[in-house]
């Protein structure tokens, strides 16, 4: 049975290496331009991040003459103020056309209120369905506050209180977490381009094995050789096995390499993700390749052409990157439990990779064993699907 295996595997193998077009598609379009496409969008993101937190807040106030210590307080902490419209009803449609993302009205009488020592009324004025107006309003608002409890604080301790009685609590903000963990929140995704590119790397292999051979009328001369249908699908899997594996390694190391030029130094973070971790995250998702295969060649024998299956599978790879999307969308902390679910686990370790800590073997090896039996089980069902007649279309 090893030499028809091997002999069906060779050929397959051979067979997708002269396609050259799909052969890029595959092994180049997706292991390459997804890392790099990844790279690049985060490095932009990082660089307007930074770009914004160094820019000063541009600031429109109506009434700047009404609390000219609030102004220049404003102005030493990164505001610049600029002259608003003439009245409230101007102001607000200013924000609402977008010329400015927030504005500070200080209406009259503010100076006698806080000269009496009242709440003094003012109003910042944003429009919240603007999402770039965001970032503007919460610096706004936070050293509006910052001033209010500044001057209370004064004002308790020019009446001879002391200020410590309204602040009970000396909160301290101790984050424990590293610079490589922290960068798991731009990186965390990371593993869904990956999965991705991996399916991409063994789909067309997957659909030409199956429909595409029905399609073209060679399938059944094939089936005509002394060796059993098992066989023959065994070494179809084995193959997209191998170029499944070859873009999961092309495509860590296109990250290793593009991940190398994200700034995220600028904002404390740490790439971790330097060549033993690539082959280590190799290693992790190593056992969801046979899964993959068996998956995308069952999908494909029902098929009846090569744009049918093409149509389906296309769908179809959507389904093992889902965990990872609601990991991301529910903060999922790792445990042996979810260690059981395919492509869900492999995200999970490989987010451990990442941050640089232990991974536990005992997760390893529930990981890797349940995603192997599934695969086993999809490719024996491939198999029983190799020997019904209809296979033939």
């Amino acid at each position: 049975m090893r030499a028809p295996l091997l002999t069906v595997f060779r050929k397959e193998v051979v067979d997708n290496l002269r396609d050259r077009r799909t052969l890029y598609s595959a092994l180049l379009f997706g292991p390459l331009f997804g890392p790099l496409l990844f790279a690049g969008l985060i490095s932009f993101m990082l660089s307007e991040t930074v770009a914004e937190l160094d820019e000063p807040l541009e600031l429109p106030v109506l009434g700047a003459e009404q609390a000219p210590n609030l102004i220049a307080y404003l102005k030493a902490n990164g505001t610049d103020i600029l002259q608003a419209a003439n009245d409230r009803a101007g102001v607000e449609a200013a924000i609402k056309a977008g010329e400015h993302a927030v504005a500070l009205i200080i209406p009259e009488g503010f100076a006698a209120a806080w000269n009496a020592g009242a709440p003094a009324a003012i109003a910042l004025v944003s429009d919240s369905s603007s999402s770039r107006a965001a970032k503007d309003v919460v610096r706004a608002g936070a050293l509006l506050e910052t001033y209010s409890t500044q001057v209370g604080l004064l004002r308790l301790q020019a009446r001879g209180v002391d200020w410590t009685t309204v602040k009970p609590l000396a909160l301290q903000n101790v984050d424990v977490s590293t610079p490589a963990g922290r960068s798991v929140l731009v990186l965390g995704m990371m593993t869904y381009f990956v999965l991705f590119a991996m399916l991409m790397g063994g789909m067309y292999l997957a659909i030409d094995t199956t429909a595409g051979e029905r399609e073209r009328g060679s399938l059944e001369p094939l089936l005509t050789l002394p060796a059993t249908r098992a066989t023959l699908i065994v070494g179809k899997i084995l193959a997209t096995c191998f170029y499944m594996a070859f873009s999961l390694a092309l495509t860590l190391f296109a990250f290793a390499v593009s991940l190398r030029f994200v700034p995220l130094k600028e904002l404390g973070m740490v790439a971790n993700f330097g060549p033993a971790v690539a082959v280590g995250a190799f290693f992790v998702l190593l056992p969801f390749v046979p899964l993959g295969a068996a998956l995308m060649t069952v999908v494909a024998s029902f098929t009846k052409s090569y744009k049918e299956a093409q149509t389906w599978l296309s769908v179809v790879l959507l389904v093992p990157t889902l965990p990872i999307i609601v990991a991301a969308v529910f903060t999922l902390k790792p445990s042996l439990a979810l260690m059981a679910v395919p492509s869900l686990s492999q995200h999970l370790l490989v987010t451990d990779l990442i941050k640089n800590e232990p991974i536990d073997p005992l997760w390893f090896a529930v990981s890797a064993t349940s995603t192997l039996l599934l695969g086993a089980a999809l490719g024996w069902l491939a198999a029983r699907l190799y020997r019904r007649e209809g296979i033939l279309g």
